[in-house]
């Protein structure tokens, strides 16, 4: 059933939240951080039993220089330099094989498929925090100080990995585009608020956006971690509220540039449909979502797909537009 606010109440609604006012040199100070380590990006062929495409296995150096994996995946066949898609994965997920994820590759880019440190599927882990009292999963690790937070290190691996992609010798690194959905979704809301480079952005049901609200209005995980920690760690909603919002995508989504796709399930009960909207909302650069009335966090699905085709070709493929 759709839970949230009436539609032409999402198409207005704005996130009550405020970004801190050191927001922008926090995240300055976190990427200069990053970057006094070697990015060091190391691209090791595979072989697999894929004809057409070409698999490498990535790691480069994210935050603290910390060695994260990701697969590139390149068509043998089309013209060089290649547009690039980084991909950044949902929450739980890792990078799995690179036969799961063929579309981008396949329709004439280098797909980057960035892992995400510390989670269940991942093959690269998280060397941050421990100790600290967290919930279950990853939303409250660290959450006592924006520094100390998850998300923070995961979002400066997805800002390095836009800066390895552009290594690799086949890719055009004036054609980077950013995607994912749900937690992948926040992540590329968020590297484009912290990236003027990127030529594109695709967010499908971004999570970590209005994220508060989101704690207090869906039952459902990943928002139901903070809620379990606020409930027993009482005394430490302000700190928490305050560490979140240094990561929430409506205030990454105020400062990007790029052209932005996004798209939503009004029965969407994981991410609700006002906390995209007001990322969408928020958005600073030309945009487009797409709304599925009957649908919840599966999203457009193939349906989806085809959209994202059109909208990254119309960026980084003019001409396939075109013919």
């Amino acid at each position: 059933m759709q839970f949230d606010l009436p539609l032409p109440e999402l198409h207005a609604f704005r996130s009550p939240a405020a970004a801190p006012d050191d927001f922008d040199a926090f995240w300055s100070r976190t990427l200069a951080e990053a970057a006094a380590h070697p990015l060091d990006p190391r691209f090791t062929p595979m072989s697999t039993r894929l004809s057409t495409i070409d698999v490498y296995d990535v790691s480069f150096g994210g935050f603290a220089g910390q060695r994260i994996a990701a697969w590139l995946m390149v068509p043998r066949n089309g013209v060089r330099p290649l547009p690039a898609v980084v991909e950044y994965l949902g929450y739980t997920g890792g990078r799995g094989k690179p036969s799961e994820s063929l579309m981008w590759s396949a329709a004439g880019y280098a797909h980057l498929l960035v892992d995400c440190r510390g989670q269940v599927g991942a093959d690269t882990p998280d060397l941050g925090v421990t100790g600290a009292p967290q919930a279950g999963g990853l939303v409250t690790r660290g959450i006592e100080d924006p520094d100390d937070y998850y998300y923070r290190r995961v979002f400066t691996d997805a800002v390095r990995a836009v800066d390895a992609v552009r290594e690799f010798d086949v890719v055009d690194p004036e054609r980077v585009l950013v995607a994912g959905g749900s937690q992948g979704g926040g992540i590329s809301l968020a590297v484009a608020g912290l990236r003027s480079d990127v030529i594109g952005m695709i967010s499908d049901a971004p999570f970590l956006c209005d994220i508060m609200r989101c704690a207090t209005i869906t039952d459902d995980a990943p928002y139901s971690e903070l809620r379990d920690y606020l409930r027993v760690q009482r005394d430490k909603v302000e700190r928490a509220e305050r560490t979140v919002s240094y990561h929430d995508g409506v205030h990454f989504a105020a400062r990007a540039t790029a052209p932005g796709f996004f798209s939503v399930g009004l029965m969407d009960t994981v991410c609700p449909p006002s906390s995209v909207f007001a990322a969408h909302n928020a958005y600073g650069g030309t945009k487009r979502i797409q709304v599925w009335p009957f649908n919840g966090h599966e999203n457009g699905m193939g349906y989806l797909r085809e959209l994202h085709l059109e909208f990254a070709n119309s960026l980084a493929k003019p001409e396939a537009v075109a013919g």
